[in-house]
């Protein structure tokens, strides 16, 4: 399993959009309805910084996102944003969990 926390902040005039790219990628991923995969995505309440996180089951999961158009295009596009604070991966090691994560 991998878990991932990203944060990062965006200019305020690109807020909005970029909060609709990750609908896209979240419909998507729905739509796909891989369980290995685990994704949510949340706003900070300045309105302007986000944080992912993500768990995979496996290396297969985490390349389903990473595949992903619209996930490719979010990040293209986020990039192109030119962020105040650009986006910082933090990888992070289950401690305890009180749901079962993936049905192994």
């Amino acid at each position: 399993m991998r878990a991932v926390k990203v944060q990062y902040t965006v200019k305020k005039e690109y807020a909005e959009k970029n909060a609709e790219n990750i609908s896209r990628v979240m419909k998507d991923l729905r739509a796909i309805n891989n369980p290995g995969i685990k994704y949510s995505s949340f706003r900070l309440p300045d309105g302007k910084t986000f944080m992912h996180f993500a768990m995979f089951e496996n290396e297969a999961a985490n390349g389903v996102l990473n595949n992903l158009e619209s996930f490719k295009q979010f990040q293209t596009e986020l990039k192109a944003s030119g962020p105040e604070s650009p986006p910082k991966p933090e990888e992070l090691s289950l401690v305890g969990s009180c749901y079962d994560l993936f049905n192994n």
